[in-house]
């Protein structure tokens, strides 16, 4: 997965997106265990499975949102987690909604999706599966509702310890990126870009969705980045991550 570095002006409100009103009750869910989805971010999808392909159509006649959760036994088929005793893989309970902003179709039975964050959600309860055998949940909302004005939310962030950490990061990792929009990158953009594209494990991925804001979600990604700079670097060659 891949987001490339947002410019240095704060994201406008878009038009599009819901009010907590007309975010839905019933939404579908696409466990992908180490992919994280925030408010804010967009997340590009490569989709073929049936049951995939049933829910995005699905998501596409009606109000376009996808709930992105993580399982919480990582492995299984297409990374939605290990079958738990007598039902689908369980998932954790927080997970962040995207809507379908762009899609293309592909000449291989593919689509190529773009998901824009829109707001956190809390399963209440899962249904039953869609007719395309897709699963689907009962959605809260309204713990999240500050999720909808990520746009006016302001960022305490050491810039200057999160650049020092995220450069060691990379020499540990052999990683490589454009540094000079890094540098223009906004705050808030910058700390959920990161959030969402660095790789980190899937129980970093999640503390880092269910921080309790933006501010709290930057002091654990430089906290993660501290951490994880002095791992083993890769022997493989550098690869860039934007």
């Amino acid at each position: 997965m891949s987001d490339r570095a947002p410019s240095s002006q704060s994201p406008a409100r878009n038009p599009f997106d819901p009010t907590l009103e007309q975010l839905p009750e019933t939404m579908p869910i696409f466990p992908l265990s180490g992919v994280l989805l925030l408010p804010g971010g967009r997340l590009p999808l490569n989709i073929f499975e049936p049951r995939y392909l049933s829910m995005v159509f699905d998501s596409l006649a009606g109000h376009r949102m996808i709930g992105m959760v993580q399982p919480t036994q990582p492995g299984g088929y297409a990374g939605d987690g290990l079958p738990s005793e007598g039902g689908p893989p369980a998932v954790h309970r927080i997970g962040c909604a995207g809507r379908i902003v762009s899609f293309n179709e592909t000449e291989d039975g593919r689509l190529m999706l773009a998901l824009a964050g829109i707001c956190r959600f809390e399963i209440v309860r899962e249904l039953d599966p869609a007719h395309g055998g897709y699963r689907r949940v009962s959605s809260l909302f309204s713990p999240y509702r500050a999720d909808l004005d990520h746009a006016d939310e302001l960022v305490e962030l050491d810039r200057e310890r999160l650049m020092a950490a995220l450069a060691a990061f990379f020499r540990a990792r052999n990683l490589s990126t454009d540094w000079d929009a890094v540098k223009k990158a906004a705050d808030a953009n910058l700390v959920t870009s990161l959030s969402m594209v660095l790789p980190f494990g899937p129980a970093e991925k999640q503390a880092l969705l269910e921080a309790a804001d933006s501010t709290a979600r930057a002091k654990l990604l430089v906290a993660f980045l501290e951490m994880n700079a002095f791992g083993q670097p890769s022997d493989t060659p550098p690869r860039r991550t934007n």
